[in-house]
């Protein structure tokens, strides 16, 4: 730990860089899921949550393309892009992906509805685990697709039971679309094929975004800060792409949308607990999770340059606070730590997956939170907290640079996934707002 700050972010960086561009199109691994009759080779643009092939063994099964995860992935490439980590090569990467997320589109579950040998290939344990055929009959159209929440890397449908719809991954994958396309020169096709695939998620954004999804972490049906605040960003970056190509009459629907979710989301404002909270359920009952990390992750992942709903925004800021005396008390890990870290930051209250907690990104993501709120006034005093989170993060990475999805709440022990392509993205935007934030303060 004697090693500076800025080294020890330096050699984590690269570390990272290169642990997470083996998600990005892992054509050399194959999955077998034996329980599901299936055996899935990767194609090329697929994003994998995680290349190790675990079965929940204890780690779970994340070889599987989320739409939410694979967006976040592609834009941290960006990132590398922008800072020369990675080459040209990068641009054959993303139009890879933006050509498998255009391939998703012509998915049909009907076929799957219609022909029963898939299920007969499944073990008799698992059975219980497949869809429904109704359910697999609904998914076909480019809409009702994009509303999955993931699929294999091998571009057919997912035939496990999950959380669905989810309503998050088409905003973010446009965001991260329409940054690269401002960020790099591309062939005229793939450049068409972009513009096509983010019409195509903002269509499905303005049509979904007053419909009820799952949350962030597929869990809750309801209507959720998350989603709606990068809807909100996806819709106004959009219309703004829009009229820059002369289009302000077709621009004018997102646009409204952008604004009236922005009027929505200040109702999520709690007064008396000083917060907004993360989700608004159907049945208008409170919900124990409120208190959400994925609201901070909503202000970076959505951007915007100051005022509400960003990382300006004074109540954004109260609740990034509540949450760090939420988790600097509720972890065990948290106790007695040294005075110049934060504390290591979990989802929500009561959460029991795997650890419950802490998580690398939700711990980068503070951070993050931070150097880009170093932006504003108090520079100093941003930078000097996000470090204090990062400083935590150092503390639970080992020397290699792994990073998992959680680290033990109560031993610091990493859980959960292995190699999370989040975490790894995670540290790369939490590097790259850093040095903007210490470039600003000069």
């Amino acid at each position: 730990m004697s090693q500076p700050l800025d080294h020890w972010l330096a050699a984590g960086h690269r570390q990272a860089a290169a642990a997470m561009l083996a998600s990005i199109s892992p054509v050399g691994i194959v999955k077998s899921r034996p329980g599901f009759g299936q055996t899935v080779h990767a194609v090329p643009g697929s994003i994998v949550a995680s290349p190790v092939l675990a079965s929940y063994d204890p780690d779970p099964d994340y070889f599987f393309h989320w739409y939410r995860d694979s967006a976040v992935v592609i834009d941290a490439l960006r990132l590398l892009y922008r800072d020369a980590t990675v080459g040209q090569g990068a641009l054959a990467q993303v139009a890879d992906f933006v050509s498998f997320s255009l391939v998703l589109g012509r998915l049909d579950g009907r076929a799957l509805a219609a022909s029963p040998e898939w299920r007969a290939a499944a073990a008799p344990d698992f059975v219980r685990f497949l869809r429904d055929d109704a359910e697999l009959a609904a998914v076909h159209g480019e809409e009702a697709v994009a509303a999955e929440t993931r699929v294999n890397p091998d571009g057919t449908l997912d035939i496990s039971r999950w959380a669905r719809p989810q309503h998050d991954g088409p905003p973010l994958r446009a965001l991260a679309v329409l940054r690269w396309l401002r960020t790099a020169s591309f062939e005229s096709g793939a450049e068409a094929d972009a513009a096509r695939l983010i019409r195509a998620d903002l269509a499905f954004t303005l049509h979904r975004w007053r419909q009820p999804s799952f949350d962030i972490w597929e869990e809750e049906p309801g209507q959720h800060y998350y989603t709606l605040r990068v809807s909100a960003a996806a819709l106004e970056e959009g219309a703004a792409w829009m009229e820059d190509a002369g289009q302000l009459r077709e621009a004018q629907p997102y646009r409204a949308a952008s604004e009236a979710i922005r009027h929505l989301l200040d109702g999520f404002w709690l007064e008396g607990e000083g917060y907004y909270r993360s989700r608004i359920l159907p049945s208008g009952a409170r919900s124990p999770k409120e208190l959400d990390i994925a609201v901070i992750l909503a202000a970076i992942h959505a951007g915007g340059e100051g005022g509400p709903h960003t990382v300006h925004d004074p109540r954004l800021q109260a609740t990034l606070t509540r949450l760090e005396d939420l988790f600097d008390t509720a972890y065990p890990i948290n106790r007695n730590r040294p005075p110049h870290t934060r504390p290591a930051m979990g989802r929500y209250p009561g959460d029991v997956y795997y650890s419950g907690g802490a998580y690398y990104f939700s711990t980068l993501g503070a951070a993050e939170f931070c150097y880009r709120a170093a932006a504003g006034a108090d520079a100093g005093a941003w930078i000097e907290r996000g470090d204090g989170f990062l400083a935590t993060v150092r503390a639970h990475t080992p020397a290699n640079g792994e990073l998992s999805e959680q680290f033990d709440q109560r031993t610091g022990a990493q859980t959960s996934a292995r190699h999370l392509a989040w975490s790894y993205a995670a540290l790369i935007s939490c590097a790259a707002a850093r040095r903007a934030a210490l470039d600003q303060a000069g």
